[in-house]
């Protein structure tokens, strides 16, 4: 009877969606196809897995700013929330198409040309390429494997000076090594508003680091950062100029302040965790602990004879 009432009781269909969801978006960088067949395993029900995971696998992807390759080899297309027109389908701005995808699967299954109300204003495109042009070149040199796109966000229809428009940087890199155990992503945002009438550009950046190393063990990094900064309008070619030397200025003083904390963890967060040295300096003689005697050093210490 007892054995009975201590039972959990059976999770209901909602309940085991719900939870299948949380695990397939908490995984880690390049890992989702891993879980989502470990789930399948464990949860022997297709069709509530099928369920979860066609809610799942779009935010995962998106938030994760994965790389798929366009049909034909004519370039690879970013799922990012800038570039998304509908729930399958993705611009890609510097070929002006449009990738169809299976978010499951991960694959672009067909592309096809974007439309005029799809794509910027020539005016607007200017100051895109020649922003896309200069991280391009940025990213070559920071990040071997890195992908980068500039889209516009705001005021695509701008046809000239005098109105505001927004353009957004965004630059994925991923190096997936399961077979050495450890994966790893870096994924920044950059948000670039163009003020015409301040002659200010403001720009927003989220950085977003992720590693996981599970050799023996199971250890995650998690790490983001924000900042902010400005300068000046200026033509397409030197707007883009210094919108490149901000992005190159705080990624890599980020990246920097990241080297130095964990090169750091061995004389601070590690040490704390260990077990502190007695007075003495030495280790406690686990193998010998006969050699201590409370009563006799207490009776030593009060002066207490027989």
């Amino acid at each position: 009877m007892a054995d009975e009432e201590s039972q959990e009781p059976e999770l209901n269909d909602k309940q085991k969606i719900e939870i299948t969801k949380w695990f397939l978006l908490n995984s880690p960088a390049g890992e989702i196809q891993y879980v989502a067949k470990d789930i399948q395993a464990v949860l022997k029900d297709d069709n509530l897995y099928n369920l979860a995971a066609l809610e799942a696998f779009p935010l995962y992807n998106k938030s994760h700013m994965i790389c798929l390759e366009i049909p034909g080899g004519v370039g690879d297309v970013l799922i990012t929330s800038s570039g998304e027109l509908s729930e399958t389908e993705y611009l890609d701005p510097r070929t002006a198409q449009v990738a169809i995808i299976d978010h499951v699967k991960q694959v672009c299954t067909e592309v096809r040309p974007a439309t005029d109300e799809e794509l910027p204003s020539p005016y607007v495109e200017e100051f895109r390429c020649a922003l896309d042009a200069e991280i391009i070149k940025y990213v070559d040199e920071a990040y071997p494997k890195g992908i980068c796109s500039v889209y516009c966000i705001g005021g695509k229809d701008v046809e000239g000076p005098g109105f505001d428009f927004e353009l957004a940087v965004v630059i994925s890199a991923a190096r997936h090594s399961p077979q050495n155990f450890c994966n790893g992503s870096w994924r920044s945002v950059w948000n670039v508003e163009f003020k015409d009438d301040l002659q200010m550009l403001e720009v927003r950046g989220k950085l977003q680091v992720g590693a996981h190393y599970f050799e023996e063990g199971n250890v995650q990094l998690d790490a983001s950062h924000e900042c902010k900064d400005s300068t000046f309008f200026q033509s397409p070619e030197d707007s883009a100029i210094s919108i490149c030397n901000i992005i190159r200025h705080h990624e890599t003083e980020y990246l920097t302040s990241l080297q130095v904390s964990y090169s750091n963890l061995p004389d601070t967060t590690f040490k704390d965790l260990r077990r502190k040295l007695p007075v003495t300096r030495t280790l406690f003689p686990w193998h010998n602990t006969m050699q201590f005697s409370l009563t006799r050093d207490i009776t030593k210490e009060l002066g207490i004879g027989k």
